[in-house]
């Protein structure tokens, strides 16, 4: 065969516009958290009381929910590289602004221009990365991926040091070091080619039309009702210096990026996306009803605090891939709209909040942050079918799940196949290559699966590529193994987010044609990422009824199974 024999290429070397935009993601994801150590000291500071500092969330949530309408009609009018830059240059200046007033309204006033700057970013943050990252986007999606988890961990840690000189020193961090994020974003990140079809700025409230994506917004809303009322209020029960508050919600932080990226997916795949959400958020009702009930009690407000981290880190994961599998429109808009109403509910709690407590006592915004937990359950299970469809039956339900469609001659049926499914990275031909060397030593004709993946990352989805590209992908392989003499067919397997929903597809089509064997190559994104439980490696080799095989140029094929799974997950570690 001809292609290349190139080995794996790591996720960390990447073009210099990805560390550009990669280092702006770690700051802008600080942007939340940053501010609760400084929650007390800002309100000693300014006279003020901790309803009128929660407005420091609301004005900055609500202005993020509505620009996030409209965000993708000005990415698609303006581009995705000139959205980034001014969102960054709004950061910059409102967050500038707001450690340079005096009054708690002025904060106020400027961090919701700092959430404008946000909903430009994030909208388009992810976009920049893939599209400019090289050996394929999984590189690119473990890099977005490690900046989500740095700056969630980092943020209140940075947060608090600065805090403990001044309330000031974490707007002037953030604008100091958005300010080097937007020199190198105008320095190293290429224009993007804007879409074809430009976005329609009402596109994400048509939207809400849908009932599966109303039903999980909804969901979404009370969820984030109930984590943004316990991050603005729970620093003040605490009774933590700055410091002490950085420590406590870094803990957190790394609970939340740690159950996001290692146990929301395996949760996902052992009992199914609805089940894991139904017990996470009475999990998370139950620990707010004890902040609430111990709200006199520093140490258990600390530990229930820390303890969410691992629920919020699985909820976040799960809700998103929820509201794209169950969204009949696409990706981008589905995202603008379910991130309109996620945020709406996070704006509005602390303004609540404020309020009760001021009229009650401090346990009472407590209470309904459970309550609002706990209601998110029945709106969830209006929309069970529907996602349940999604993940089991795709042939039942409108929804988009992970589908195949043929590109070129089929195989002959009747005659046991070799199938080989391979994703958008450059180590691709040298898999397709192994595989077919296994086929022609067999006799078998050779299938060749292409694997095209929307990338769900909390809030955001990106189609890091086009239908046509995928399809030109396929037909690459199949000319080159046309050349040398390999009788081969092709097939696009388009999956929305649930990785193990594709790997159940995947196995369902082995099982229908009477496959002799899938074979699988080595993932860029690493042996953790592919061999965890959830992924599509894993749930192919327990799913599919013939051998499923891990093939590379330069040795043997291997059977995989769950033993071999997890000998090559504990290699890596």
């Amino acid at each position: 065969m001809s292609a290349p024999r190139g080995r794996a290429v790591s996720p960390f070397r990447q073009p210099k516009a990805v560390w550009a935009v990669a280092f702006a993601c770690v700051i802008s994801f600080m942007g939340i958290g940053l501010v609760d150590p400084i929650l007390p000291a800002l309100a000693d500071s300014l006279h003020a009381t901790p309803s009128q500092v929660s407005l420091l969330f609301s004005s900055y949530l609500i202005v993020t929910a509505v620009a996030m309408l409209f965000v993708g009609w000005f990415s698609s009018r303006f581009g995705a590289k000139r959205t980034l830059v001014v969102g960054l240059a709004v950061i910059v200046v409102f967050a500038a602004l707001a450690g340079s007033t005096d009054s708690i309204n002025g904060i106020v006033g400027f961090r919701a221009g700092w959430g404008l700057g946000n909903a430009l970013f994030i909208a388009t943050s992810l976009a920049v990365i893939v599209a400019s990252a090289s050996g394929g986007f999984g590189g690119a999606i473990i890099l977005y991926e490690t900046a989500l988890g740095l700056g969630i961990a980092v943020g209140p840690l940075l947060g608090g040091e600065l805090g403990a000189i001044s309330w000031r020193g974490p707007f002037f961090g953030v604008a100091a070091l958005m300010a080097v994020a937007l020199v190198a974003t105008l320095a190293f990140v290429p224009s993007i080619p804007k879409p074809a079809r430009p976005t329609s700025p009402v596109a994400p409230l048509k939207a809400l039309r849908h009932r599966g994506l109303l039903t999980m917004g909804v969901m979404a809303l009370l969820y984030n009702w109930g984590f943004f009322t316990m991050l603005g209020y729970a620093p003040y029960p605490m009774k933590l210096n700055a410091h002490e508050l950085g420590l406590v919600f870094t803990g957190w932080g790394l609970l939340v990026a740690a159950f996001s990226v290692f146990f929301a997916p395996r949760l996902q795949a052992r009992f199914g996306t609805a089940p894991v959400l139904y017990a996470n958020l009475l999990g998370l009702g139950m620990v707010m009803a004890v902040i609430a009930a111990g709200v006199g009690s520093p140490t258990v407000v600390i530990v229930a605090v820390i303890a969410s981290g691992c629920f919020i880190g699985i909820n976040n994961t799960l809700t998103t891939q929820a509201v794209m599998l169950v969204s009949p429109v696409e990706r981008p808009v589905a995202s603008s709209a379910y991130g309109f109403l996620r945020f709406i509910g996070g704006g509005l709690a602390p303004f609540v909040a404020g309020k009760l407590a001021d009229a009650t006592d401090l346990s009472v915004p407590f209470y309904l942050g459970a309550a609002t937990f706990v209601l998110a359950i029945p709106v969830l299970a209006g929309g069970h079918r529907l996602l349940r469809k999604a993940e089991e039956r795709p042939e039942e339900g409108p929804v988009v799940t992970p589908s195949l469609t043929v590109v070129g001659a089929p195989v002959q049926a009747g005659v046991p196949r070799v199938i080989v499914a391979v994703g958008a990275h450059g180590g691709a031909p040298a898999i397709v290559d192994a595989a077919a060397r296994f086929a022609r030593e067999t006799g078998s004709p050779l299938e060749v699966v292409h694997v095209r993946e929307t990338v769900v990352v909390e809030e955001q989805a990106v189609e890091p590529e086009g239908a046509d590209e995928a399809r030109a992908a396929v037909s690459a392989h199949l000319a080159r193994l046309a050349a040398h003499g390999v009788t081969a067919s092709g097939q696009v397997l388009t999956s929305v987010g649930d990785h193990a929903a594709a790997g159940r597809v995947l196995a369902e089509h082995a099982a229908r044609v009477g496959a002799r064997a899938v074979a699988v190559g080595r993932s860029p994104r690493g042996p953790l990422a592919q061999f965890a439980d959830g992924s599509i490696t894993a749930t192919l080799t327990h799913g599919a009824p013939c051998d499923v095989l891990l093939v590379d140029a330069e040795s043997v094929p291997r059977q995989l199974t769950g033993d071999a799974l997890a000998e090559l997950r504990d290699s890596a570690v």
